[in-house]
């Protein structure tokens, strides 16, 4: 079995924000092999943040980032329990990299939840038309449109977004680690965006 050192252990606990025991343990299991490791701490990490899913959030924060010398601008409101949690270190430091993840990657959405149907709907027929049109089967077209939309979510719902700092994680998987971490149910509610000089809706 492959020696798990002290910084291999670091740069998981980095990455998950999983305890140091629990880090080091997925490493035994798996010899060292950090990606599987990794997959086992978004497993467990994502059992024990959805025993707290659902529970209140009456407390928070809203946090402001302001990016390229002024010329990007984000508001965002995370919730939590506990006013505890709410000033807790970790906690706004989430806060903090999920408004520069915003600032970065332009989402429209918090969630797929939010998405209106009729706009979904929308997507997918424009997708399925362009599928038809390349020439490929009726038959495979939905399949095809099914992994479209998948990267659709990616790009529109920030929930779904590559995590800017590590291409392995998802910003859900940011949340759901804080979550097990913590204890408590924490949510992403709201955001706003503004780049200098966009058009007015």
């Amino acid at each position: 079995m492959a020696e798990i050192t002290a910084l291999m252990v670091k740069d998981l606990r980095d990455s998950t924000g999983a305890p140091f025991i629990d880090c080091k343990k997925a490493l035994e299991e798996v010899s060292g092999d950090m990606e599987k490791a990794l997959d086992i701490l978004k497993i467990r990490g994502v059992a024990k943040a959805s025993k707290k899913v659902g529970r209140d959030t009456p407390e928070g924060t809203v946090m402001s980032y302001i990016h390229a010398g002024g010329k990007i601008g984000v508001m965002i409101e995370v919730n939590c329990e506990t006013d505890f949690v709410a000033r807790n270190e970790e906690f706004q430091a989430f806060a903090r990299e999920v408004a520069m993840q915003i600032a970065a990657s332009n989402p429209t959405y918090v969630s797929k939840e939010e998405i209106p149907q009729a706009e979904l709907e929308r997507e997918k027929e424009v997708m399925k038309a362009q599928v038809l049109e390349s020439g490929k089967p009726a038959e495979i077209a939905e399949k095809i449109v099914e992994g479209k939309i998948e990267k659709y979510y990616e790009e529109v719902c920030l929930l779904n977004q590559t995590y800017i700092r590590d291409t392995k994680l998802k910003i859900d998987d940011l949340l759901q680690a804080l979550i097990a971490k913590i204890g408590e149910n924490i949510k992403v509610r709201r955001f706003t965006r503004f780049q200098l000089g966009e058009p007015l809706d």
